[in-house]
C-alpha cells in the first residue's frame, strides 16, 4: 500500500516539475527568438537586398510590441 502511494506521489511530484520545466524552457526559446533570431533574420534580409520584405515585417511586429503591453491593461 505505501508502494502505491509513493508510486502516485511521485508521478504527481514529477509531472509538477516536468511541466515547470516544460514552461521554462518555452518562455525561454521565446526570448531567444524575440531578442536574438528574430534581429538576425531581419539583418540578414536587409545585407542580402530584401528591403521591401524585411522593413513590413519589421513594421508589423514594432506595431505588434507597441500596442500589446497595453491590452494587458
Amino acid at each position: 500500500m505505501l508502494t502505491l502511494l509513493f508510486t502516485i506521489l511521485m508521478f504527481f511530484v514529477f509531472g509538477k516539475i516536468l511541466l515547470f520545466a516544460i514552461r521554462a524552457a518555452w518562455g525561454i526559446s521565446k526570448i531567444l527568438c524575440t531578442v536574438i533570431l528574430l534581429p538576425l533574420i531581419l539583418i540578414g534580409m536587409v545585407v542580402i537586398g530584401l528591403v521591401k520584405i524585411a522593413l513590413p515585417i519589421l513594421l508589423v511586429v514594432g506595431v505588434v510590441a507597441f500596442l500589446l503591453p497595453k491590452l494587458d491593461r
